[in-house]
């Protein structure tokens, strides 16, 4: 299993890697190809909607055809729009290769993880999704390096590179024995089956506030730090050094959601978000809302992983495929970070910062209310059986 996670992690990291590689050639991209925001725009939003429009194939698929199946087909248009990227030669092409990143990255991530959970006794699954989720925040971090790189030397090289790499990753899933599939239900509409099991429709919720709340933040605390006099270094940086804290967190909440249950974590990560949300608009400094806002992201996000582990004991209680899982995962965090942003910046704009900030805490508020009657099902496997 050991060999799996690396390959996993190896996977994701790449994948979030080259999602994130876009932000420093965004302006390089806009005066090479004379783009509009509205171009510029597309440009860095075709990766999401492409990982949108492959995450329910994807999970499909893998019911049908096994998650390695899934993960190879994954990998491989990973390869290919990575090297299409390197010698683009038009904004059509860089718009297209992104977007078929994205569904590359749909599959890889559906299958990798489906995977990797299929094989990992219920007792460790926080541990391990806890390790996988560092990984693509490790992507998160090294992306706007490579990016970096890439606007220094030319594309090319880097992001041949990054091609050549998925590619060994794919010989090396080749060589591993595929997952058993035994003991899974055969049905004509996996969707609609997983989506009856309670830990499912829970892990799934459970995934949309964090990811609501890191919607509404990145938009607004980037603003709120510039009105306070801060420099696009220091707001990148606060959001640089959130995702290195959170990597580490989420090892250390994996370990507690197989030790402590699914819901002592979930738990401490609504009630810190919650507290965030009630306290952001108060710092009148830069340097505190940047240290309010780091604490704010890191325990928000820690909720993810329970979360995830949650909706994977649903799944298996359902009988089907891990990818299913983590498809929902996909599209639920992409579009609650959609939604999150939208809402909460047209709501600011009307109003105040305090406004949505204000509503996501009740959202929190209600959460933990509605869990209190949850304690059997926020259970680990470990905490069941001891009960």
């Amino acid at each position: 299993m050991r060999r799996l996670l690396l390959l996993v992690g190896a996977v994701v990291l790449v994948d979030t890697m080259f999602f994130s590689a876009i932000t420093p050639l965004l302006p390089t991209y806009v005066d090479r190809f004379d783009l509009s925001k509205a171009g510029a725009g597309v440009l860095s939003g075709s990766y999401a909607a492409g990982a949108v429009l492959g995450t329910l194939p994807a999970g499909w698929l893998a019911v049908r055809a096994g998650s390695r199946r899934t993960l190879l087909l994954g990998l491989s248009l990973m390869a290919l729009s990575s090297v299409g990227f390197a010698f683009a030669g038009s904004i059509v092409v860089l718009d297209v290769t992104r977007l078929l990143d994205g569904i590359g990255g749909a599959c890889a991530w559906a299958g990798g993880m489906g995977w990797l959970v299929s094989v990992t006794p219920s007792e460790q699954r926080g541990t391990t999704i806890g390790t996988a989720m560092s990984a693509a925040l490790a992507g998160v971090l090294l992306g706007p390096v490579l990016g970096a790189v890439a606007q220094g030397v030319g594309p090319k090289v880097p992001f041949c590179v990054v091609g050549v790499f998925a590619t060994s990753l794919a010989l090396a899933a080749l060589r591993m024995p595929a997952p058993a599939g035994t003991g899974l239900v055969a049905v004509d509409h996996p969707y609609v089956t997983v989506w009856r099991e309670t830990r499912v429709r829970l892990g799934a919720w459970l995934v949309l506030v964090p990811a609501l709340v890191f919607g509404a933040v990145e938009v607004l605390a980037p603003l709120a730090l510039d009105g306070m006099g801060a420099s696009g270094l220091l707001i990148g940086g606060v959001f640089l050094v959130a995702a290195g804290i959170e990597g580490v967190a989420q090892v250390f909440a994996g370990r507690a959601t197989d030790r402590l249950g699914r819901g002592a974590p979930i738990r401490l990560g609504l009630t810190g978000t919650l507290a965030f949300l009630l306290v952001v608009t108060v710092p009148d400094a830069a340097w505190l809302l940047a240290v309010v806002v780091v604490a704010g992201c890191v325990l928000s996000g820690i909720v993810n992983t329970p979360a995830m582990t949650l909706m994977s004991d649903g799944v298996e209680d359902a009988g089907l495929e891990h990818a299913l899982g983590f498809a929902i995962v996909n599209l639920v965090w992409g579009g609650g970070q959609v939604l999150g942003s939208v809402v909460g910046a047209g709501l600011a704009s009307a109003t105040s910062d305090a406004v949505p900030y204000l509503l996501l805490a009740g959202v929190c508020a209600g959460t933990l209310v509605a869990l209190r009657g949850r304690t059997r099902e926020l259970a680990g496997a470990a905490v069941r059986e001891a009960a």
